[in-house]
């Protein structure tokens, strides 16, 4: 039990990277709000939801963006679901783009988890598959053309192959609608995903027993919007469509914090 502990508050201290207003990752008792907890996805990291966190703060909301550690599907899962462990009250937990399906694995059997928010992201069911459920729809610019794979030995024995978009595809892939400056330091900032997330399958839904809302990006080149619609339809989801890119955070952030801020309510 002891080392236990300890292993919470490590990660507790090592995930709140971006808090707000002094707020800790363990959120007061008493605190009538419940706390908002931000998920990032593959080829971006939590400074993505810098928007979302502001407008937030600015409606009283605890907010924390843990590091998602985008090695496998089932590590970030218990990852995630260790910190929330140290989450205090109610959660509303959102995930953009891979980070859908960690919520989706991580939240199962959370009583404080109240609702899910997938921003332009996945939101497997039992047994499925990250990449299989990309290319269920026509439309994905992500794939072996725009992906640069760099290999690197474990000290398991095995070899871990790290995905990123390529510089001179990010913009169109993954950002489409904002200035190709931003884009270029999104580019360069990026955190790879190991490929094994794409194709390890995922556990029981959380969708299926927690109140889940949707954004649709309707001009995404990575998740296609019909390939949304499909998660958001079988999760009889609340969903709201927008008109951006993958980067859908990023790109609309008002939008996205009203839709959390809806979970909320």
């Amino acid at each position: 039990m002891k080392g236990t502990t300890s292993r919470r508050t490590l990660l507790a201290g090592a995930a709140a990277a971006i808090t707000v207003a002094g707020t800790p990752a363990a959120a007061s008792a008493t605190s009538r709000k419940p706390t908002i907890v931000l998920v990032h996805g593959a080829f971006a990291d939590a400074s993505g939801w810098a928007g979302v966190i502001s407008e937030l703060a600015a409606h009283g909301y605890p907010v924390v963006a843990p590091a998602n550690p985008l090695r496998t599907l089932s590590g970030d899962a218990n990852y995630l679901k260790a910190f929330l462990g140290s989450v205090t009250g109610p959660i509303v937990l959102a995930g953009h783009s891979y980070g859908g399906a960690v919520i989706t694995n991580a939240a199962t059997g959370n009583p404080n988890v109240k609702a899910l928010v997938y921003v332009a992201a996945f939101a497997p069911d039992a047994g499925e598959t990250v990449g299989a459920l990309q290319g269920q729809y026509p439309g994905s610019l992500l794939g072996e053309q725009t992906l640069d794979f760099r290999y690197y030995p474990l000290a398991d024995g095995t070899v871990s192959a790290d995905a990123y978009i390529k510089t001179a595809d990010f913009h169109q892939v993954f950002a489409a609608d904002l200035p190709r400056s931003h884009a270029a330091v999104l580019a360069a900032t990026q955190r790879p995903a190991d490929a094994r997330t794409l194709g390890e399958p995922s556990g029981e839904p959380a969708w299926k027993t927690i109140p889940s809302h949707f954004v649709i990006s309707r001009r995404d080149n990575a998740i296609p919007a019909t390939a949304q619609r499909f998660m958001a339809g079988r999760a009889h989801g609340t969903v709201t469509e927008v008109s951006t890119s993958h980067a859908a955070m990023i790109a609309a952030p008002l939008k996205v914090a009203a839709v959390i801020r809806k979970a909320a309510g």
